[in-house]
């Protein structure tokens, strides 16, 4: 009783209260606040809305703020029948649903952690954009035929910058060029280098590479600022923590690319989560461990099982049977589902790490994308079961999983040889 349905537009936001009767509101501030006093005056006490697009954020802020239940609802949830299409229908069927306890609450961070995962969302946009002019760069260097992509693993790694900021500047002695160069590189790729940085510099050309070269460092120090801001929430959040004895005082795990510049971010972390490190987890880098702390903080008991928590991440399998129909339903990409996938993808060419077998294994008999899946669903349990219940992750390695999957295939053999009445002689 007195639950409100809300369904949300760019211009306007219709209201249905149980009682049938429905009122639009514009999308203005001061038009949000005559919607809260609306509802307080109509004794409402849940309200339900779709989550659409970033329309919500200031309304269910508003509304939480007046001490209402918001509750931000999946709109696949909320699908109308077929016919009833409108917007005034829409907010009335979400009223309905909501009513019977049929809708389920999405998770919304709050406070620190929605700020600071808001930081590391635009952090991800700038790192994106900066991607975009690496192959800009690699695109007006090759159109001079200065092959330098096809000798540096990494054109906007130090080496590489170094020699395209000295181009800019009017160097084109290869000499100089490749003296700016790390040590390890002038010993091992010098010829190389000469012969990539014999081009043929054209005006278009250093024009090109100047503006990709200019809209890299932009999106750059863009980033800087984001880990500032970062970092500045994290000593506030941390700020009366303090470390259990004997913990952070190991080197923590390599972060290869895009790395923040927050410094002791491993010690931030470890104070958030009491001691609790997920790095010891395959796959699982501090860098990797903020971006999910940002997406779901750190109390993962509002997912009652790991099950549960795999489903809503989108690495299980959901269930569309209907008579001798059987299929498997698709749940979309979760943010933080494509995380764990990345943490996955990258365990496929380990070469010590069990889990790194088992996804070599998988991919050989299902391909690549479902050996990755299952991977990160067996990542997000193990974090899961770290954060919830305390359970520690052991390494065993290679040859201990290879040795499982032997075992398991002897007693495969075993029960075959039972059921077809054969003696099994070891060679």
């Amino acid at each position: 009783m007195r639950a409100a349905g809300i369904d949300i537009g760019s211009r306007h936001v219709f209201v249905g209260l149980d009682d049938g009767s429905v009122r639009s509101f514009e999308t203005f501030t001061s038009s949000f606040i005559s919607l809260k006093d609306y509802l307080l005056e109509n004794r409402v006490v849940t309200v339900a809305m779709e989550a659409t697009g970033v329309y919500w954020y200031v309304l269910y802020d508003i509304l939480l703020e007046a001490g209402l239940d918001v509750w931000v609802v999946d709109g696949r949830e909320t699908r109308q029948v077929p016919g009833r299409k409108t917007d005034v229908k829409d907010c009335q069927w979400i009223q309905q649903l909501h009513s019977y306890g049929l809708l389920k609450r999405c998770y919304v961070s709050a406070g620190q952690v929605k700020e600071l995962r808001s930081y590391q969302r635009l952090r991800e946009d700038h790192l994106r954009s900066m991607s975009m002019h690496i192959q800009h760069m690699q695109k007006a260097l090759i159109e001079m035929n200065i092959r330098l992509p096809e000798v540096l693993s990494q054109v906007h790694g130090k080496s590489g910058l170094a020699m395209i900021t000295a181009i800019l500047g009017g160097e084109r002695d290869r000499e100089t060029l490749v003296s700016l160069c790390d040590k390890s590189l002038r010993i091992n790729k010098k010829e190389e280098l000469l012969k990539a940085l014999e081009g043929h510099y054209t005006e278009y050309g250093l024009f090109a590479l100047h503006q990709a070269y200019q809209g890299f460092m932009f999106y750059k120090h863009q980033m800087q600022d984001c880990d500032h801001r970062m970092e500045a929430i994290l000593k506030e959040i941390n700020k009366d923590k303090k470390l259990p004895p004997g913990i952070g005082t190991e080197v923590r795990k390599a972060i290869r690319h895009n790395k923040p510049k927050i410094e002791e971010l491993g010690k931030h972390l470890l104070k958030i989560f009491e001691g609790r490190d997920a790095t010891k987890l395959p796959g699982i880098t501090d860098y990797n461990w903020l971006q999910l702390y940002s997406e779901l903080g750190s109390d993962l008991s509002k997912w009652p099982t790991e099950k549960q928590f795999a489903s809503w991440l989108g690495l299980s399998a959901g269930q569309s049977n209907s008579g001798k129909r059987k299929k498997s339903k698709n749940k979309g990409k979760p943010t933080v589902g494509q995380l764990f996938k990345e943490m996955a993808h990258g365990l496929l060419n380990s070469k010590y790490i069990g889990l790194g077998a088992f996804a070599k294994r998988l991919r050989g008999r299902k391909g690549p994308a479902i050996a990755i899946k299952a991977t990160a669903r067996k990542i997000a349990i193990q974090y899961w079961r770290l954060m919830v219940k305390g359970s520690a992750y052991v390494e065993k390695g290679i040859e201990a999983y290879e040795q499982m999957v032997k075992q398991q295939k002897n007693k495969q053999l075993h029960r075959l040889a039972l059921e077809l009445n054969v003696q099994i002689i070891p060679a």
